[in-house]
Protein backbone atom coordinates (compact mmCIF):
# COMPACT_ATOMS: atom_id res chain seq x y z
CA UNK A 1 0.00 0.00 0.00
CA UNK A 2 1.12 3.29 -0.64
CA UNK A 3 3.03 5.01 2.12
CA UNK A 4 0.49 8.27 1.96
CA UNK A 5 -2.40 6.06 1.75
CA UNK A 6 -1.57 4.95 5.43
CA UNK A 7 -1.16 7.96 6.49
CA UNK A 8 -4.27 9.66 5.73
CA UNK A 9 -6.39 6.34 7.19
CA UNK A 10 -4.50 6.56 10.22
CA UNK A 11 -4.96 10.49 10.74
CA UNK A 12 -8.33 9.79 9.85
CA UNK A 13 -8.54 6.71 12.23
CA UNK A 14 -7.32 9.31 15.31
CA UNK A 15 -9.89 11.46 14.64
CA UNK A 16 -12.71 9.51 14.95
CA UNK A 17 -11.31 7.68 17.97
CA UNK A 18 -10.95 11.47 19.48
CA UNK A 19 -14.84 12.72 18.72
CA UNK A 20 -16.22 8.93 20.10
CA UNK A 21 -14.11 10.01 23.24
CA UNK A 22 -15.53 13.38 23.57
CA UNK A 23 -19.22 12.13 23.12
CA UNK A 24 -18.53 9.43 26.07
CA UNK A 25 -16.47 11.84 28.60
CA UNK A 26 -20.07 14.45 27.77
CA UNK A 27 -22.41 11.47 28.77
CA UNK A 28 -21.01 10.77 31.85
CA UNK A 29 -20.61 14.07 33.39
CA UNK A 30 -23.55 15.67 35.94
CA UNK A 31 -25.50 18.69 33.98
CA UNK A 32 -24.84 21.77 35.95
CA UNK A 33 -27.40 23.52 37.49
CA UNK A 34 -25.45 26.78 36.83
CA UNK A 35 -27.30 26.73 32.96
CA UNK A 36 -30.47 25.60 34.37
CA UNK A 37 -33.16 28.36 32.74
CA UNK A 38 -35.91 30.56 35.36
CA UNK A 39 -38.67 30.44 33.63
CA UNK A 40 -39.87 34.60 34.26
CA UNK A 41 -42.97 35.97 32.51
CA UNK A 42 -42.29 38.50 29.93
CA UNK A 43 -43.76 41.98 31.09
CA UNK A 44 -45.61 44.20 28.57
CA UNK A 45 -43.39 47.27 29.46
CA UNK A 46 -39.79 45.91 30.62
CA UNK A 47 -37.10 43.03 29.42
CA UNK A 48 -36.99 40.06 31.10
CA UNK A 49 -35.46 40.33 34.52
CA UNK A 50 -34.29 37.37 37.06
CA UNK A 51 -35.88 38.60 40.97
CA UNK A 52 -33.85 40.94 43.31
CA UNK A 53 -33.86 39.14 46.54
CA UNK A 54 -32.44 40.36 49.91
CA UNK A 55 -31.84 43.95 51.32
CA UNK A 56 -30.87 47.08 48.72
CA UNK A 57 -29.87 50.14 50.39
CA UNK A 58 -29.99 52.04 47.27
CA UNK A 59 -34.00 50.84 46.39
CA UNK A 60 -34.56 52.08 50.06
CA UNK A 61 -33.44 55.42 49.74
CA UNK A 62 -34.62 55.88 46.76
CA UNK A 63 -37.98 55.12 47.62
CA UNK A 64 -37.53 57.50 50.65
CA UNK A 65 -37.12 59.81 48.34
CA UNK A 66 -39.63 59.22 46.08
CA UNK A 67 -42.39 58.65 48.75
CA UNK A 68 -41.57 62.38 50.24
CA UNK A 69 -42.07 64.16 47.09
CA UNK A 70 -45.37 62.20 46.46
CA UNK A 71 -46.24 63.21 50.50
CA UNK A 72 -45.43 67.08 49.93
CA UNK A 73 -46.88 67.42 45.88
CA UNK A 74 -50.39 67.91 46.43
CA UNK A 75 -49.85 70.83 48.58
CA UNK A 76 -47.24 72.71 46.08
CA UNK A 77 -48.48 75.51 43.91
CA UNK A 78 -47.48 77.20 40.73
CA UNK A 79 -47.69 81.27 40.97
CA UNK A 80 -48.02 82.81 37.35
CA UNK A 81 -48.04 86.71 37.45
CA UNK A 82 -47.85 89.87 35.25
CA UNK A 83 -45.65 92.18 36.74
CA UNK A 84 -44.91 96.03 35.70
CA UNK A 85 -41.58 97.43 35.92
CA UNK A 86 -39.93 100.70 34.93
CA UNK A 87 -37.29 100.90 32.38
CA UNK A 88 -35.32 103.90 31.09
CA UNK A 89 -35.91 103.97 26.97
CA UNK A 90 -34.21 106.00 24.97
CA UNK A 91 -37.15 107.81 22.87
CA UNK A 92 -37.41 110.67 20.60
CA UNK A 93 -38.28 114.22 21.84
CA UNK A 94 -39.75 115.48 19.16
CA UNK A 95 -42.07 114.75 15.85
CA UNK A 96 -38.57 114.51 13.88
CA UNK A 97 -36.59 112.58 15.55
CA UNK A 98 -33.46 115.21 15.68
CA UNK A 99 -33.74 115.29 19.47
CA UNK A 100 -33.86 112.03 21.61
CA UNK A 101 -33.44 111.51 25.11
CA UNK A 102 -34.94 108.71 28.03
CA UNK A 103 -37.93 108.54 29.55
CA UNK A 104 -38.99 105.97 32.23
CA UNK A 105 -41.59 103.41 30.37
CA UNK A 106 -43.59 100.40 32.49
CA UNK A 107 -43.55 97.13 30.42
CA UNK A 108 -44.90 94.49 31.07
CA UNK A 109 -44.27 90.96 31.31
CA UNK A 110 -45.13 87.37 32.95
CA UNK A 111 -43.42 85.65 35.92
CA UNK A 112 -43.55 82.48 37.80
CA UNK A 113 -42.62 81.46 40.83
CA UNK A 114 -43.75 78.04 43.38
CA UNK A 115 -45.45 78.01 46.79
CA UNK A 116 -46.52 75.67 49.50
CA UNK A 117 -49.73 75.17 51.11
CA UNK A 118 -49.65 75.58 54.59
CA UNK A 119 -53.16 75.10 56.24
CA UNK A 120 -56.40 73.40 54.68
CA UNK A 121 -57.80 76.81 54.82
CA UNK A 122 -55.68 77.64 51.48
CA UNK A 123 -53.23 80.00 52.46
CA UNK A 124 -50.12 79.66 50.84
CA UNK A 125 -46.50 80.32 51.75
CA UNK A 126 -44.27 81.83 48.90
CA UNK A 127 -41.85 84.41 48.51
CA UNK A 128 -42.12 87.88 48.65
CA UNK A 129 -40.71 89.18 45.25
CA UNK A 130 -42.65 86.17 43.46
CA UNK A 131 -45.27 88.91 43.66
CA UNK A 132 -44.06 92.07 44.60
CA UNK A 133 -44.81 93.57 40.97
CA UNK A 134 -47.71 91.74 40.08
CA UNK A 135 -50.49 93.36 38.77
CA UNK A 136 -52.47 89.96 37.94
CA UNK A 137 -52.28 86.71 38.61
CA UNK A 138 -53.13 82.94 39.07
CA UNK A 139 -52.52 79.93 41.22
CA UNK A 140 -52.17 76.26 39.60
CA UNK A 141 -52.77 73.78 41.72
CA UNK A 142 -51.02 70.15 41.49
CA UNK A 143 -54.30 68.85 39.78
CA UNK A 144 -54.12 71.08 37.38
CA UNK A 145 -56.69 73.61 38.45
CA UNK A 146 -56.47 77.25 38.24
CA UNK A 147 -57.02 79.38 40.96
CA UNK A 148 -57.01 83.54 41.85
CA UNK A 149 -55.28 84.23 44.71
CA UNK A 150 -55.62 87.33 47.04
CA UNK A 151 -52.70 88.75 48.93
CA UNK A 152 -52.74 88.22 52.74
CA UNK A 153 -49.92 90.07 53.36
CA UNK A 154 -46.28 90.07 53.26
CA UNK A 155 -42.74 90.67 55.54
CA UNK A 156 -39.86 92.16 53.02
CA UNK A 157 -37.27 91.57 56.16
CA UNK A 158 -37.43 87.62 55.88
CA UNK A 159 -38.78 87.96 51.59
CA UNK A 160 -41.85 86.15 52.76
CA UNK A 161 -45.72 86.72 51.63
CA UNK A 162 -49.02 84.62 52.29
CA UNK A 163 -51.71 84.39 49.24
CA UNK A 164 -55.16 83.31 50.55
CA UNK A 165 -56.58 81.21 47.37
CA UNK A 166 -59.82 79.38 48.09
CA UNK A 167 -63.43 79.84 48.78
CA UNK A 168 -65.07 79.19 52.04
CA UNK A 169 -66.35 75.43 52.63
CA UNK A 170 -63.65 73.45 50.62
CA UNK A 171 -60.49 72.13 51.94
CA UNK A 172 -57.12 72.19 50.62
CA UNK A 173 -54.19 69.49 50.65
CA UNK A 174 -51.38 70.96 53.14
CA UNK A 175 -47.85 70.58 54.17
CA UNK A 176 -46.63 69.38 56.82
CA UNK A 177 -44.54 70.80 59.16
CA UNK A 178 -40.76 69.96 60.21
CA UNK A 179 -38.20 71.52 62.75
CA UNK A 180 -35.28 73.10 61.13
CA UNK A 181 -33.55 74.16 64.50
CA UNK A 182 -33.00 69.66 64.73
CA UNK A 183 -31.99 69.28 60.98
CA UNK A 184 -28.64 68.71 60.70
CA UNK A 185 -25.80 69.55 58.10
CA UNK A 186 -24.96 66.63 55.45
CA UNK A 187 -29.26 65.66 56.16
CA UNK A 188 -31.14 64.62 52.82
CA UNK A 189 -32.80 68.11 51.51
CA UNK A 190 -35.42 67.97 48.62
CA UNK A 191 -36.24 70.89 47.01
CA UNK A 192 -39.54 71.06 44.76
CA UNK A 193 -40.90 74.52 42.21
CA UNK A 194 -41.13 75.23 39.11
CA UNK A 195 -37.63 75.79 37.59
CA UNK A 196 -37.49 77.73 33.81
CA UNK A 197 -41.14 76.73 34.21
CA UNK A 198 -40.26 72.85 34.27
CA UNK A 199 -43.54 72.35 36.87
CA UNK A 200 -43.40 70.63 40.23
CA UNK A 201 -39.17 69.65 39.67
CA UNK A 202 -38.15 67.75 42.35
CA UNK A 203 -34.26 68.04 43.27
CA UNK A 204 -31.93 66.66 45.88
CA UNK A 205 -29.51 67.70 47.98
CA UNK A 206 -28.33 67.79 51.50
CA UNK A 207 -28.15 70.61 54.58
CA UNK A 208 -24.48 72.50 53.56
CA UNK A 209 -24.93 74.62 56.22
CA UNK A 210 -27.45 75.97 58.98
CA UNK A 211 -27.13 79.78 59.94
CA UNK A 212 -25.81 81.53 56.62
CA UNK A 213 -25.96 85.33 55.91
CA UNK A 214 -25.31 86.76 52.68
CA UNK A 215 -26.23 89.85 52.88
CA UNK A 216 -29.53 90.23 50.50
CA UNK A 217 -32.32 90.42 52.97
CA UNK A 218 -32.57 92.72 55.93
CA UNK A 219 -32.35 89.21 58.21
CA UNK A 220 -30.86 85.86 57.36
CA UNK A 221 -30.63 82.72 59.00
CA UNK A 222 -30.41 80.72 56.06
CA UNK A 223 -30.31 77.26 55.47
CA UNK A 224 -27.98 76.36 52.89
CA UNK A 225 -28.12 73.61 50.24
CA UNK A 226 -26.68 71.87 47.39
CA UNK A 227 -30.04 70.62 46.28
CA UNK A 228 -30.59 72.84 42.94
CA UNK A 229 -32.47 75.82 43.00
CA UNK A 230 -32.86 77.65 40.00
CA UNK A 231 -35.53 80.55 38.36
CA UNK A 232 -38.86 79.63 39.58
CA UNK A 233 -37.76 77.77 42.36
CA UNK A 234 -38.57 80.62 44.31
CA UNK A 235 -40.75 80.52 47.48
CA UNK A 236 -41.44 76.62 46.92
CA UNK A 237 -40.66 73.81 49.96
CA UNK A 238 -37.12 72.38 50.74
CA UNK A 239 -38.31 69.44 52.54
CA UNK A 240 -36.89 66.55 54.50
CA UNK A 241 -36.91 62.49 53.51
CA UNK A 242 -40.19 62.14 55.74
CA UNK A 243 -42.03 64.48 53.67
CA UNK A 244 -42.09 67.46 56.23
CA UNK A 245 -41.60 71.32 55.91
CA UNK A 246 -38.27 72.67 56.78
CA UNK A 247 -37.71 75.45 54.45
CA UNK A 248 -38.81 77.54 51.84
CA UNK A 249 -36.46 78.53 49.22
CA UNK A 250 -35.76 82.04 48.39
CA UNK A 251 -32.24 82.81 46.88
CA UNK A 252 -29.54 81.38 45.13
CA UNK A 253 -25.60 82.74 44.74
CA UNK A 254 -23.78 82.11 41.88
CA UNK A 255 -21.05 82.75 40.21
CA UNK A 256 -22.40 82.16 36.66
CA UNK A 257 -25.96 81.71 36.70
CA UNK A 258 -26.40 80.37 33.26
CA UNK A 259 -24.82 77.63 34.18
CA UNK A 260 -27.08 77.04 37.09
CA UNK A 261 -24.20 76.29 39.15
CA UNK A 262 -24.67 77.51 42.40
CA UNK A 263 -25.26 77.73 46.19
CA UNK A 264 -28.97 78.01 47.37
CA UNK A 265 -30.73 78.92 50.63
CA UNK A 266 -33.97 78.68 52.48
CA UNK A 267 -36.09 80.48 55.04
CA UNK A 268 -35.93 78.07 58.40
CA UNK A 269 -39.70 76.66 58.43
CA UNK A 270 -39.28 77.62 62.42
CA UNK A 271 -38.70 81.56 61.34
CA UNK A 272 -41.33 81.20 58.51
CA UNK A 273 -44.16 79.57 60.43
CA UNK A 274 -44.10 82.51 63.09
CA UNK A 275 -43.77 85.23 60.47
CA UNK A 276 -46.83 83.43 58.31
CA UNK A 277 -49.02 82.75 61.53
CA UNK A 278 -48.63 86.71 62.09
CA UNK A 279 -49.38 87.74 58.32
CA UNK A 280 -52.55 85.65 58.70
CA UNK A 281 -53.81 87.01 62.12
CA UNK A 282 -52.64 90.48 61.71
CA UNK A 283 -51.74 91.36 57.92
CA UNK A 284 -48.30 91.73 58.92
CA UNK A 285 -45.46 90.49 60.68
CA UNK A 286 -44.76 91.91 64.60
CA UNK A 287 -40.99 91.58 65.05
CA UNK A 288 -40.32 90.52 69.00
CA UNK A 289 -37.51 92.35 70.86
CA UNK A 290 -36.74 92.72 74.39
CA UNK A 291 -35.38 96.59 74.01
CA UNK A 292 -31.93 95.49 74.31
CA UNK A 293 -29.16 94.87 71.72
CA UNK A 294 -26.19 92.62 71.74
CA UNK A 295 -22.65 91.83 70.71
CA UNK A 296 -20.93 88.34 69.79
CA UNK A 297 -17.74 88.82 72.33
CA UNK A 298 -14.40 87.66 70.98
CA UNK A 299 -12.89 84.53 71.29
CA UNK A 300 -9.84 85.51 73.28
CA UNK A 301 -11.78 87.69 75.77
CA UNK A 302 -14.48 85.05 76.86
CA UNK A 303 -12.34 83.27 79.59
CA UNK A 304 -10.78 86.10 81.27
CA UNK A 305 -13.09 88.74 81.29
CA UNK A 306 -16.58 86.91 80.71
CA UNK A 307 -16.24 83.54 82.00
CA UNK A 308 -16.61 81.68 78.77
CA UNK A 309 -20.03 83.99 77.96
CA UNK A 310 -20.33 84.46 74.01
CA UNK A 311 -22.55 87.56 74.22
CA UNK A 312 -22.92 90.54 76.07
CA UNK A 313 -25.47 93.36 76.50
CA UNK A 314 -24.38 96.32 74.25
CA UNK A 315 -27.47 98.80 74.66
CA UNK A 316 -30.71 99.19 76.74
CA UNK A 317 -32.96 101.06 75.39
CA UNK A 318 -35.50 103.29 77.83
CA UNK A 319 -39.49 101.97 79.00
CA UNK A 320 -38.64 98.24 77.62
CA UNK A 321 -38.61 95.10 78.85
CA UNK A 322 -34.64 94.70 78.93
CA UNK A 323 -35.19 98.01 80.95
CA UNK A 324 -37.79 97.80 83.05
CA UNK A 325 -36.03 93.97 84.34
CA UNK A 326 -33.28 96.10 85.23
CA UNK A 327 -30.84 95.07 82.73
CA UNK A 328 -27.01 96.92 82.57
CA UNK A 329 -24.87 96.87 79.06
CA UNK A 330 -22.13 94.80 79.82
CA UNK A 331 -23.51 91.71 81.52
CA UNK A 332 -23.01 88.59 79.67
CA UNK A 333 -25.98 86.65 78.42
CA UNK A 334 -24.99 82.83 78.82
CA UNK A 335 -28.42 81.60 77.75
CA UNK A 336 -31.50 81.90 76.19
CA UNK A 337 -34.94 79.71 77.16
CA UNK A 338 -31.88 77.12 78.63
CA UNK A 339 -30.01 77.20 75.22
CA UNK A 340 -26.42 78.69 75.37
CA UNK A 341 -25.54 81.40 73.35
CA UNK A 342 -22.56 81.86 71.42
CA UNK A 343 -23.18 84.67 69.19
CA UNK A 344 -25.51 87.91 68.86
CA UNK A 345 -26.82 85.81 65.82
CA UNK A 346 -28.00 82.56 68.09
CA UNK A 347 -30.72 85.13 70.26
CA UNK A 348 -31.91 86.35 67.53
CA UNK A 349 -32.35 83.40 66.05
CA UNK A 350 -34.26 81.60 69.69
CA UNK A 351 -36.44 85.21 69.97
CA UNK A 352 -37.47 85.62 66.29
CA UNK A 353 -39.13 82.07 66.68
CA UNK A 354 -41.57 83.54 69.07
CA UNK A 355 -44.36 85.36 68.61
CA UNK A 356 -44.78 89.20 70.01
CA UNK A 357 -46.78 88.78 73.68
CA UNK A 358 -44.46 85.62 74.30
CA UNK A 359 -41.68 85.29 77.06
CA UNK A 360 -37.79 84.30 77.02
CA UNK A 361 -35.76 83.67 80.11
CA UNK A 362 -31.93 85.02 79.81
CA UNK A 363 -29.74 83.54 82.23
CA UNK A 364 -26.93 86.67 83.12
CA UNK A 365 -23.74 86.14 84.40
CA UNK A 366 -23.73 89.49 86.95
CA UNK A 367 -20.30 88.97 88.54
CA UNK A 368 -17.97 85.98 88.64
CA UNK A 369 -20.03 84.20 91.04
CA UNK A 370 -23.04 85.39 90.46
CA UNK A 371 -25.33 84.79 88.09
CA UNK A 372 -29.38 86.11 87.12
CA UNK A 373 -32.06 84.47 85.58
CA UNK A 374 -34.26 87.01 84.27
CA UNK A 375 -37.72 86.38 82.30
CA UNK A 376 -38.69 88.99 79.24
CA UNK A 377 -42.19 89.60 77.26
CA UNK A 378 -41.61 89.80 74.20
CA UNK A 379 -42.98 93.56 72.45
CA UNK A 380 -42.79 94.49 68.88
CA UNK A 381 -39.98 95.50 67.72
CA UNK A 382 -40.93 99.39 66.45
CA UNK A 383 -37.72 99.36 63.54
CA UNK A 384 -39.47 96.84 61.29
CA UNK A 385 -42.10 97.55 59.15
CA UNK A 386 -43.28 95.54 55.85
Amino acid sequence: MDRKKIILIGFCGLMVGSALFTAINRRREPESPSHRRIDIPDSRFAPRQRPNFGENVARDYSNAIADAVEKVMPAVVVIRTQNLTEKRKLVALDPFGIYRGYQEVQEEHEGEGSGVIIDEMGHVLTSWHVIENAVGGEVILSDGTRMSATVVGFDKATDLAILKIKDEGTECPYVEFGDSDSVRVGDVAIAIGSPFSLQRTATVGHVSQKGRKVQILPYEDFIQTDAAINEGNSGGPLIDVEGRLIGINTAKKTDDQQKSVGIAFAVPVNLAVVVAKSIIEKGKHEWPWVGASFITVDQRLRKEVFGGAGVEISQVWNNTPAARAGLLPGAALLSVDGIKVESEQDVKRIMYNKAVGESVTFLLQITEKEQLEVELLLEEYPGLTG
